[in-house]
């Protein structure tokens, strides 16, 4: 899904990793992470993360940005409750997105019925 919303930008590469994302960060030779906040207690949780990777890698730098206040009460988990009920999600993500979103939650409720599509 990432990798399909992000195919315009050039300089953009998906992957993915296990373990540590400071460890990650070294090993990608990145300097840099940058993490999302949506309220003060994002912040305070992301803090803790921020000052033990300082701990770890003092090479390695966490900036945080700010969501925009239309989105400041939005999160995954919202989402996928949305989506799992059969909601209209159509205000929250990319509209590519919509039907591999709706698919996975009918899969999951109706598991026999997929396996007969297919």
């Amino acid at each position: 899904m990432l990798e399909g919303i992000t195919s315009h930008v050039p300089n953009v590469k998906i992957t993915f990793f296990d373990g540590l994302l400071i460890d990650f960060a070294k090993k990608a030779e990145a300097t840099i992470i940058i993490r999302g906040l949506r309220a003060v207690t994002d912040f305070e949780y992301e803090l803790q993360i921020a000052q033990t990777n300082r701990i770890v890698n003092s090479a390695i730098d966490t900036i945080f940005l700010t969501t925009s206040l239309e989105y400041a009460y939005l999160s995954s988990t919202i989402v996928k409750e949305v989506a799992s009920y059969g909601g209209d999600i159509s205000h929250f993500v990319p509209e590519q997105l919509i039907p591999q979103i709706y698919e996975k939650y009918a899969a999951i409720q109706n598991p026999m019925e997929v396996v007969a599509k297919i």
